[in-house]
């Protein structure tokens, strides 16, 4: 079954470039190609694409609102966004509106290949650079968590709350580490203080899901 394609970018040339190549493809149908994000719009109610390949600034309706409006009405078609800009303002914003995608427009063909296929398998596309910048601000973002195991306790304290979480009573965890039993108490109440955490099951729950344990 052949995948059923709409393009839309407000550049002819570049249009008619990509169906040219697109069409190559044995299992890609090109079945439409609109200017704007307006006719788009239209054009994805009447004829039911499986995938939009869509520029991302266009006159009269971009490509971000034009996204939005073709999720909210046909939730089943996929949309990649294509721009030549690296802005990932651009990028969050297509996402938030519903693209399962979004290639930027100096990618190979292959990748754009590739892409189609995956969004049309439920899977989300994106091109390098976004993939790394993602990863960039999300570990950007755990590191300013501050009740984060990692970012907030010490390499010793983890381990004691590793222990504690396992069931070791204080006696044995000082026996371990060669420390006195008032030494490790000193530690827990400062692993509960730091982590504002007041009971041990909530402490036992908080090392579980921070995977220093598990159950």
């Amino acid at each position: 079954m052949s995948t059923r394609i709409l393009l839309v970018d407000d550049h002819r040339i570049f249009r008619e470039g990509l169906r040219i190549m697109l069409e190559k493809q044995p299992d890609f149908e090109i079945i439409g190609e609109a200017e704007n994000g307006r006719s788009a719009v239209e054009m994805v109610r009447e004829l039911l694409p499986d995938v939009v390949i869509m520029d991302v600034a266009m006159p009269d309706l971009n490509g971000i609102e034009a996204t939005r409006q073709i999720i909210d009405k046909t939730s089943r078609v996929k949309v990649i966004g294509l721009s030549m800009h690296s802005n990932m303002r651009y990028v969050t914003e297509m996402l938030k509106a519903g693209a399962s995608g979004f290639l930027f427009k100096d990618c190979s063909f292959e990748e754009l290949v590739n892409g189609i296929n995956a969004v049309r398998d439920d899977r989300i596309c994106l091109s390098p650079p976004i993939t790394e910048n993602m990863i960039k601000d999300y570990i950007s973002v755990l590191s300013k968590d501050t009740h984060s195991a990692f970012s907030s306790l010490t390499a010793r304290e983890r381990e004691v709350l590793q222990l504690i979480a396992e069931g070791k009573s204080v006696r044995e965890i000082a026996s371990r580490f060669g420390l006195s039993v008032k030494t490790i108490e000193t530690h827990r109440q400062n692993i509960m203080d730091k982590l504002d955490i007041h009971n041990m099951a909530e402490l036992i729950k908080f090392a579980i899901r921070e995977g220093l344990t598990s159950l």
